[in-house]
């Protein structure tokens, strides 16, 4: 789905009881930035067009089914959520904004909370260290494992699923809860 081609589906629009679930996807191995090749453009190595499906697998297999992707517009955000959808039964919607190109935390909370008005889940595919720190920020509760292996890193193909009470403009530090976190070495 191109960027602004359609309207994402809604549900009923999320409260102050509500929980939201947050699925952040940092991208695929990508090729080393040491490559005569801009930033933006670089693409997956082939360690990241391994790691991607096998992302998108872990996905279908788990319970998280965002209704909205969110991703950076970089290449290898674009490559690693399309070879991960290509696991899915129903791909959600995917839209691309070009705000969440190595953006910082602050910017990300605030692509979610105009993208994800009326959503109860949704999936942000981005980069580090914006999308870690973002895990690292909201990491209010959970079992302890899993907040330890939020703030020790974010490998690359990761996912950190997170749970929010309030709704997306609720993204404050502290207001998640790490429901599980998944990485291709597990």
């Amino acid at each position: 789905m191109s960027p602004d081609a359609g309207s994402p589906p809604t549900s009923s629009a999320p409260d102050e009881k509500t929980e939201c679930r947050l699925l952040l996807v940092r991208h695929a191995k990508a090729v080393p930035k040491d490559q005569p090749i801009d930033d933006f453009d670089r693409p997956l190595s082939e360690r990241g067009h391994a790691d991607a499906p096998r992302t998108g697998r872990w996905l279908a297999a788990s319970t998280f089914e965002p209704d909205l992707v969110l991703c950076s517009p970089a290449r290898r955000t674009r490559q690693t959520w399309q070879l991960a959808a290509a696991a899915l039964k129903n791909p959600p919607p995917v839209v691309y904004d070009e705000r969440l190109y190595n953006a910082a935390p602050s910017m990300l909370a605030t692509v979610l909370a105009e993208r994800g008005s009326g959503l109860r889940s949704l999936a942000l595919v981005g980069h580090n260290p914006g999308i870690h720190e973002l895990a690292v920020g909201l990491a209010g509760s959970g079992p302890s494992d899993l907040s330890e292996r939020v703030r020790a890193g974010f490998p690359t193909s990761g996912v950190v699923v997170m749970e929010v009470l309030g709704g997306w403009e609720a993204l404050t530090p502290g207001s998640g809860t790490v429901a599980d976190f998944w990485s291709p070495a597990d």
